[in-house]
């Protein structure tokens, strides 16, 4: 059953650049991850530096070997020291 997620970020706005960096190369790694079916970067349309990441991955497993990732421990690493809040993870399976 395909496993969809969605994951709140809040940055303080003097770092949206180093943000955006981190991102791109969180998204592009895992985009070539086996069970990848979708990996997103949306940015909120009033509230600057709000993004949001839009997952959907093949299964549970294919997301908990993502948690495993070399890119996911290095953004996790870096997006800490410019976060103004704590990430928000969103995660279920379509119902409809």
């Amino acid at each position: 059953m395909n496993l969809h997620i969605v994951a709140l970020f809040k940055f303080n706005e003097s770092y949206l650049m180093d943000a955006v960096e981190l991102f791109q190369t969180l998204v592009r790694e895992t985009r070539k991850e086996e069970g990848c079916l979708q990996y997103d970067l949306v940015e909120d349309k009033d509230q600057k530096g709000t993004f949001f990441l839009i997952e959907l991955w093949e299964s549970v497993e294919h997301h908990n070997h993502h948690n495993g990732a070399d890119h996911l421990l290095n953004f996790r690493l870096n997006a800490a020291k410019i976060l103004t809040e704590n990430i928000e993870v969103y995660k279920g399976f379509k119902i409809y």
